[in-house]
């Protein structure tokens, strides 16, 4: 009763929040003008250039198992230090009073630099260009729940999520999760909405003292307050595309989504109704554009395009380049250090077999003798490229701290993880879908997304034998997977589990350095049918 008692009065005290910023507002009358949001998401540590080609060149480009996306020409894109050059282009050209800056979260963590400097290094680099305001995704909580409040007091800007709920006061963590900012003669309310299932993607003592609600709800409850103060409403979200457009349809009063979380190039906008819709891809490969003409209090016109940061078109801003180095100086040896030389590109996929992790599996079965290894489906990252392996590159797939772990599980709960994957990928309710397919080695198995949940997963196989559901197999993972990340119970029900100190991106290095030279592993052992519905 009094957590309830405590939301409504916080609920209480941001709406009368609202009316003071807004208390001018609705004496003023329609206005006219015309805006430019710029929009990033997704940035998981990114701020260096790197390679890509058409295909599989991030965790979500060329992958088989999601809607076709990939880069369209092989070239080197990113770097905070490009990205700064086209946000200053566009100030110039539309005028800096007439453009905001916006992020939609999964911002610092996920890189070797990011880990270094627990976040700091991504929130430097964002003051530096300007950054306004920025939804707290499910990643920005991966150094716990303090280190997020103490890059808060280093940003220049709000971190916010309506639905990122801290128990002990019931209200919104780190404060009001919307603003009202002014930009080309015109009130722009933005709401910050976090990831609904946040607390199922990491370690539970990332995100301790706080509570993950309905983004959609939330909305439902912020919007109209924010339709009475703005002329327009825009609601920052880092809940995914496929939520985003059940979030349009609920919420119709809200003018423009800007998306995150699913790594989706969505421009020009997308239209749900009255709702526009926007995402820029992922590891600031990509900066969006969104233009709104307002004309005596209606939207007349949207237009949006995404900038691709190729290296060839944007030059590096000499500030923020230097800015970078220094960053760099002090951990240089460290993300530098050659481990192994790749002879073609291993990607990262995320809804289908992934090479990556099916190398990095490999490595896993052989340092713990298993005969079969899971790693969870996840959906950031940047390819290998053909050449020198280096610590960093590594670190942007493997970046947390998860320890190996070994189990004897049953070939029945084998098959209850892997149809655990299949519904975690198509769920009867579309807000419940969490994480990508997991990720095997030792296994050769079919994922039908067609058929109803709980008859979605046959003909497993253990190397060349058929999956036995009485027999006992030996199985390696990792602690998050242990702790039932993605809702991945069933592995603390093993038997003889085997809790180690060996840090899964540690076990993964030395055997790439082994190996010398690193070749993409033959794939073939899971064969997805795709629901195209």
């Amino acid at each position: 009763m009094m957590n309830k008692q405590a939301a409504w009065a916080g609920l209480f005290l941001i709406l009368a929040a609202f009316a003071w910023m807004g208390s001018a507002a609705a004496a003023d009358g329609a206005r006219s003008g015309t805006l430019t949001i710029l929009h990033t998401n997704d940035f998981h540590g990114r701020y260096m250039p790197f390679a890509v080609a058409p295909g599989n060149a991030t965790a979500q480009t060329g992958d088989p198992g999601r809607a076709p996306q990939s880069f369209a020409r092989t070239g080197k894109v990113n770097g905070f230090a490009r990205l700064a050059t086209a946000i200053a282009q566009i100030r110039r050209e539309r005028g800096p009073t007439n453009v905001l800056l916006l992020h939609g979260g999964d911002t610092f963590s996920d890189d070797l630099l990011g880990n270094l400097t627990r976040g700091e290094a991504i929130i430097r680099l964002m003051n530096a260009v300007g950054y306004q305001f920025m939804a707290l995704g499910n990643h920005d909580f991966d150094y716990g729940v303090e280190r997020t409040r103490e890059l808060q007091r280093l940003a220049r800007f709000p971190m916010r999520g309506a639905n990122v709920i801290d128990q002990a006061s019931g209200r919104p963590f780190l404060g009001n999760p919307a603003v009202i900012l002014t930009a080309g003669g015109l009130r722009v309310g933005i709401l910050a909405l976090g990831y609904h299932n946040t607390d199922q993607t990491g370690s539970p003592d990332n995100t301790k003292g706080l509570r993950f609600t309905s983004g959609i709800e939330a909305a439902k409850r912020y919007v109209p307050m924010l339709r009475r103060q703005a002329d327009m409403v825009v609601v920052l979200s880092h809940q995914g595309s496929k939520v985003d457009r059940i979030l349009a349809r609920e919420v119709p009063d809200i003018d423009l989504i800007v998306g995150a979380h699913s790594h989706d190039e969505i421009a020009p906008p997308e239209r749900i109704g009255k709702v526009r819709l926007v995402q820029a891809l992922s590891d600031a490969a990509v900066l969006g554009e969104v233009t709104i003409r307002v004309a005596d209090g209606q939207i007349a016109e949207v237009r949006g395009v995404a900038h691709t940061l190729w290296d060839d078109r944007y030059p590096a801003d000499p500030g923020v380049s230097r800015l970078i180095e220094r960053l760099r100086a002090p951990h240089r040896a460290q993300l530098e250090a050659v481990i192994a030389t790749a002879a073609e590109r291993i990607g990262r996929r995320y809804k289908s077999e992934s090479p990556f992790d099916t190398l990095a599996g490999e490595i896993l079965r052989r340092h713990a003798k298993a005969e079969v290894a899971f790693l969870p489906g996840v959906g950031y990252g940047v390819s290998l490229s053909p050449g020198p392996i280096r610590r960093e590159d590594l670190y942007t797939l493997l970046p947390h701290p998860s320890k190996v772990v070994s189990m004897r599980l049953t070939g029945a709960q084998i098959l209850a993880i892997l149809e655990q994957s299949a519904t975690n990928q198509k769920p009867e309710n579309p807000l419940d879908a969490v994480g990508g397919l997991v990720q095997t080695a030792g296994l050769r198995w079919t994922v039908d997304l067609t058929r109803p949940i709980g008859q979605r997963i046959r003909d497993v196989a253990v190397g060349d034998a058929p999956l036995d559901p009485d027999r006992s197999y030996r199985v390696v993972t990792h602690s998050g997977m242990l702790q039932g990340i993605h809702r991945y119970g069933t592995f603390a029900e093993g038997r003889d589990i085997e809790r180690t100190e060996d840090k899964v991106t540690d076990v993964v290095e030395a055997g790439l350095r082994a190996m010398g030279t690193v070749r993409a592993p033959a794939l073939g052992a899971v064969t997805l049918i795709k629901d195209e519905t």
